[in-house]
This record gives structure tokens, sequence and C-alpha cells, in this order.
């Protein structure tokens, strides 16, 4: 019988842990719940979920803390933030930590649900295919591994997250052909269709230039097209 992939919902709110448990589970997964952010961590720790809806706002210890310790601890889960603030400072700052999206309250379930089922068919995605693809892509000083999620520059491994790698990864494979931030949502994040918020791709991109690039104000690798998006520069 298939392993039923596992979803940790970290929300104070108990009405809102009990429509997302009710429609996860009648969408086939199973579920955890933490009530604190200690409590959530301390269960993506030890449970290994297949992804974590996080509300920003908890008791003990707040979703951005739960968020960066999650990654500081090399944890590569998707993250799913949920929250009820509009500030774009704190979804940026979400994004920031490591989360890989965001979904604002009052949501729409069905958008939720069709968010959580891109995320987990994302990194399903990458397990089948890690195998089945030339495991190296080599561009001199930068060197990509796929079937172990690394990247190396000048020898030295590069601190990336899930997200990232994905990123850095498919416009290398990609090199030299543009990609708008629409694009990206659908082929990276897994959105089909999408037509909403892009902004995560333009806080990936700055994160991973951050690590990428010798001067980040003045990219080599991952450039910027105005007016139509990134593409990788493979001759440098």
């Amino acid at each position: 019988m298939e392993k039923k992939q596992k979803v940790l919902i970290v929300e104070d709110e108990k009405n809102i842990v009990d429509i997302l448990r009710f429609n996860l589970r009648k969408e086939g997964y199973d579920t955890l719940e933490a009530f604190d952010g200690v409590t959530g961590l301390r269960l993506a720790l030890e449970e290994s979920p297949d992804l974590i809806l996080l509300d920003l706002m908890l008791p003990e210890m707040n979703g951005f803390e739960v968020c960066k310790l999650l990654r500081d601890k090399g944890k590569n889960t998707p993250v799913l933030i949920i929250t009820a603030r509009e500030e774009e400072k704190d979804k940026i700052l979400g994004l920031d930590l490591g989360a890989d999206d965001y979904i604002t309250k009052p949501f729409s379930v069905r958008e939720l649900m069709a968010r959580v089922k891109a995320h987990i068919r994302r990194v399903a995605l990458i397990r089948q295919s890690a195998g089945n693809q030339e495991d190296r892509l080599d561009f001199g000083r930068l060197v990509i591994h796929k079937e172990s999620a690394q990247a190396t520059k000048d020898g030295e491994r590069l601190e990336l997250t899930q997200r990232e790698f994905e990123l850095l990864t498919y416009l290398a494979s990609h090199a030299g052909r543009v990609f708008s931030r629409q694009e990206l949502m659908e082929r990276v994040w897994n959105y089909e269709g999408y037509v909403g918020d892009v902004r995560g791709v333009d806080v990936a991109v700055r994160r991973l230039r951050e690590k990428l690039e010798d001067d980040p104000a003045q990219p080599k690798y991952i450039i910027t097209r105005r007016g139509a998006g990134y593409y990788f520069q493979k001759d440098l």
C-alpha cells in the first residue's frame, strides 16, 4: 500500500486547523497539527512531513523563527506561509528566510489545496527525475550536481535551499533562454497557468545571486532581461 504524504499544520486558530485538516484528509493526505511554534518546529524536525503550512503569528515562537531554524538545520521541506498580515515586508521576510510561498487569510480552500498539491508534486517529480538526467552541469567555476542536489563554485559547496537549487538548475539547463516570472512560477514552482503574485521569483533570484555571484549587484550568471524576465548566461 502506498504511503500517504504528510502535511504539518502549524496554526494557533483551531477553526482554521479543523478546516485544513478536513480538506487535506479528504484529498488523501495525512496531517499533523501544532498550535504553537515550538511544537511545530519539533514536529517538523522529528516527523519529516512532505509539506508545512505555517502561520506567522504563533505563541511560543513565531513563524519567522520556525522557518529560519528549520532552514538553518538543513531541512528543505516545502513551507507555505499562511498569514493574516497584509504588510509587504512580512511576506518578503518569510520568503527571505526560506519559505517557498505564502497565502493571505482569508484564503480560498480550493486555491490553498492547489498550492499544496503543486509543492508536493514538485518535490516528487524532482525525486523521480534525479536518476534520469545527466548528473553534472559544468560551467567552469560553477558545477551543478543534479542527483545530489548540490552546486559548487571554485570547488566550494554553495549553501542553497531546495528552491534556489531548483531555480538555478532549471535556468542553467536552458542556458541563454529568457523566462518570464510567470513561466518560472509554472515550471519551477509548478503552478499551472499561474497568474498571481510573482514577487517570490524576484526574492528567490536575489537570494540566489547573493550566494552565487562574485558581486550580486553585477551578476554574471543569472541575468535580468528588462521587461522580459531572467536567463542563465553560460559564456562568461
